[in-house]
Order: C-alpha cells, then structure tokens, then sequence
C-alpha cells in the first residue's frame, strides 16, 4: 500500500492539478472533485484539469464548473496528482503539459497500471478511485461535506455499477454506507446516474441491438460508426453504458463495441461477464482496465478494428472453452 507516499506527496506541496481522464466518468471527476475541495479547505492551491469537458450528466456535482479543460493551460504549477488514470496517456492532449509538472503521483484502481510516475503510485484492486480518496482524506483528517460525499458517492457507484459489478466489495459498501449520513439523496442519484437518457441514447441503444454480432462462442460486437452518432445526434457521452445493454444478452460471455471518434481512431470497450479476461486483450492493443471490464485506442481503419478485435476476442473465448 502506498498510502503513506500518497499522504507526504500532499503534505509536501502546495499547488496541485488533478488530472482526469478523457471521456471523464463518475469516478475520475467524483473522485477529482472530492480531493480538490479537501485540499482547498485546508489551504492548497487546486485545479482539476480533464482533456475533456465535464459531461451533462455529471454537472451535478460541486465544483463540475471549476473543471479547466481548454488548450491554453499553463504548466502545472509544481505538482500532479493523476486520478483514476490507467497510464498517463489516458489524459490524452493533456500528458505532454502534465509531464511537465517537477512532482508527480498517481492514485488508481486499475491493476494494468504500470506504476510510472515520478513520485509513486498509489494502485490498489479496489471497486473505484473514489474509495481510496475517502481514505487519503480520512487519514489527512479533514472534515467530510456534502459536497464531498456525494461527489465519493457518486464515484463509487458508477463504477461499480450501482453495487451491480463483480468489482464491488465489502469496502465499497462500507465506504457507501459512511457516506449516507452527510445527505446523500440515493433516489436522486440512481435517476441522474442511472435511470434518465437523451433520446440519442435511446437511438444508439437500438442501433447497437440490432446491428451487434453474436458469434457461436459468446461474443457480442458491434462498431459504431462516426455517421452513425451524427445521424442519431448523439455524442461520445451518448456512447457510456451501450455495452452494458451488448453484455447482459443470455448468450454473450464477452462485449466488444468499437466507436470511430472524431479524430477517425477508434476506441475500443470490452466487458465479460464470468470467464473472459479482456484486460490482457486490451493490453494487447495499448490499453487496460480490470479482467470483467478493459479498454483501448487503435489507430486502424473501422472494419480492420473490428476484425482485429473480433479474432482476438474469439480465440480467448474458445481457449476458455478448450480449458
């Protein structure tokens, strides 16, 4: 446990960026969020940075309108603190400014971390970011707000899918439960979270279900087109959860969506239910995640992607079958 680093990290400087990840989800600004109103109540000087600005869905959250995502952010001002961030190059646009930063630390939950920053890295095999936030702030001991604990709240169950993932634990529950007392609204933040969509949403939804091809083996995949967002009018944001729906099919073991983005690579989203570890696939590819739960960039064309992914997705299933 690098705890310890991750509290004298904080203790020895004063001014911080906090970095997110692209395409930012509960956890990366929940978690972000909460550690910069600690460190502010008591003095620091704090920026959250994203390469991406805070979607719709999580402006909820206090302090989502201090969130600084332009191109025309200074250096760091001494020390980077990297949240929720599989590697560096999950910060995307950002990583060269942020590689500039004399001090650098990195708090994670994603065992495919290869633990490369400067100053340490604080990676545990925990169900979300947000729970070792809580106990950072816990050991620093500063006060908890509202503000504060639905922010860690809000991280937690987003990335364990509302408890619903193999990834929540006995912590995590734990680390809920504490939260409730300081006016957390559950109801509320299963709408926001997980019970309201854009139409858009709806549309790429439908897309994915009939256009999703489910091989012999269990697998479910499907690539989404730049065209297809345009006509459907969604965004990236519009794409969160599409997998989900891919997944939870009777006969599919393993969930693959590729999306073509704007800059024409495409990014790729696994899911696997009992057996298949996507998080060694998408290592493979240049990315990471958890074994149930994994992702990556590839810069090939669409339907090369999806043949790529779609063989090696494949052979790990029948290699398991085999077994």
């Amino acid at each position: 446990m690098n705890l310890e680093q991750a509290t004298a990290f904080i203790q020895s400087h004063q001014s911080f960026y906090l970095a997110a990840h692209r395409s930012p989800d509960g956890d990366t600004l929940g978690s972000c969020l909460a550690l910069r109103a600690a460190l502010c109540a008591v003095g620091k000087d704090v920026t959250v940075v994203c390469p991406d600005p805070v979607p719709d869905y999580l402006s909820f959250l206090e302090g989502a309108d201090t969130v600084r995502s332009e191109e025309t952010l200074p250096v760091p001002p001494e020390a980077v603190i990297y949240v929720d961030c599989a590697d560096h190059a999950r910060t995307g646009w950002l990583q060269p400014i942020l590689e500039q930063a004399p001090y650098q630390f990195c708090i994670d939950h994603h065992m495919t971390n290869p633990r490369k920053s400067k100053d340490g890295d604080w990676v545990e095999n925990v169900g979300a970011t947000g729970e070792l936030i809580y106990v950072l702030l816990d050991v620093l001991g500063i006060r908890m707000t509202h503000g504060i604990a639905e922010a860690l709240y809000t991280a937690i169950i987003t990335d364990t899918g509302n408890f619903a993932y193999s990834n929540t634990t006995k912590d995590s529950l734990e680390t809920a439960a504490k939260l409730l007392p300081y006016g957390i609204d559950v109801s509320e933040l299963n709408r926001i979270l997980f019970r309201e969509m854009r139409i858009a949403k709806a549309k790429m939804i439908a897309y994915v279900l009939t256009n999703a091809q489910i091989t012999p083996e269990g697998l479910g995949i499907v690539a989404i087109p730049k065209a297809v967002l345009v006509g459907c009018g969604a965004t990236k944001y519009d794409c969160e959860g599409l997998i989900d729906h891919l997944r939870d099919i009777d006969v599919v073991e393993a969930a693959c969506v590729l999306r073509e983005s704007s800059d024409g690579t495409i990014r790729v989203s696994m899911r696997s239910k009992r057996y298949c570890d996507v998080a060694a696939i998408a290592q493979r590819f240049g990315g990471g995640g958890h074994q149930r739960a994994a992702g990556c960039t590839v810069e090939l064309p669409l339907d090369v992607a999806f043949a790529t992914l779609k063989d090696a997705l494949t052979d790990a299933l029948k290699s398991w079958k085999a077994s």
